[in-house]
């Protein structure tokens, strides 16, 4: 353990550690908190010291809410990594780049396709992270860990060619996943049918006010929080 962040450790830091883990994870944030003046022993195991040196800095970061629960917000500020580049109020305002987003994505096992095999926001044949606010990457990562094995592939973006719109995939509210009948069994088995949009798509809203929708070739998935 060296507190070197490198591609080959993204598959540990991603996993979301809170009060009561052990392991790998947690000795990375140790190392990390310790980089920030925490003082705590590297011993792998979140208790109280840990858990309270963590919300002091959610706190002094302007992490909202301070609940000492270390997901892709928390790790990208301890990484000084994930700043804003763009967005606006609070750490799920926060907008990521291509590098960071796609980082943050393919270690929670996530991939991503297009027809030009390509990333340029420009170009309506790429799919582009290029401004994907930090809210819908973990909002991504969160159903990726909600859907276990079942493989989640994202078509669509931030890049041109899509509605436009306050909550829009411009903005970095949206991102298309590619049609599986074991993500649609779990949306369908989960979330509330909440209505059918004006295009004749199906809507399906979580708890947390996040919007599915079902467009045939893929679920249109509006992050909200």
């Amino acid at each position: 353990m060296d507190g070197v962040v490198g591609p080959d450790t993204w598959s540990k830091l991603i996993v979301t550690v809170r009060n009561g883990d052990n392991g790998d994870a947690v000795k990375a944030l140790q190392v990390q908190l310790n980089a920030h003046g925490a003082g705590l022993a590297v011993d792998g195991a979140f208790g109280p010291g840990t858990d309270s040196k963590v919300r002091n800095f959610q706190q002094s970061a302007g992490l909202n809410p301070v609940d000492g629960i270390v997901g892709p917000a928390t790790w990208g500020a301890l990484l000084g990594g994930g700043g804003s580049t763009g967005g606006s109020g609070g750490s799920g305002g926060d907008t990521l780049s291509q590098s960071q987003a796609a980082s943050m994505l393919s270690a929670a096992g996530i991939t991503w396709s297009s027809s030009g095999n390509c990333s340029d926001r420009n170009s309506s044949s790429c799919t582009s992270f290029d401004g994907l606010r930090r809210a819908t990457v973990d909002g991504a990562i969160n159903l990726k860990h909600a859907v276990g094995s079942c493989p989640l592939n994202i078509t669509g973006g931030t890049e041109t060619g899509h509605a436009g719109g306050t909550y829009s995939h411009g903005n970095g509210y949206k991102l298309d996943f590619g049609m599986m009948s074991c993500l649609t069994n779990y949306i369908h088995g989960t979330f509330t049918h909440s209505g059918t949009r004006g295009d004749g798509a199906d809507l399906w809203t979580a708890p947390s006010g996040n919007i599915y929708a079902n467009e045939g070739s893929h679920w249109d998935v509006t992050f909200m929080n």
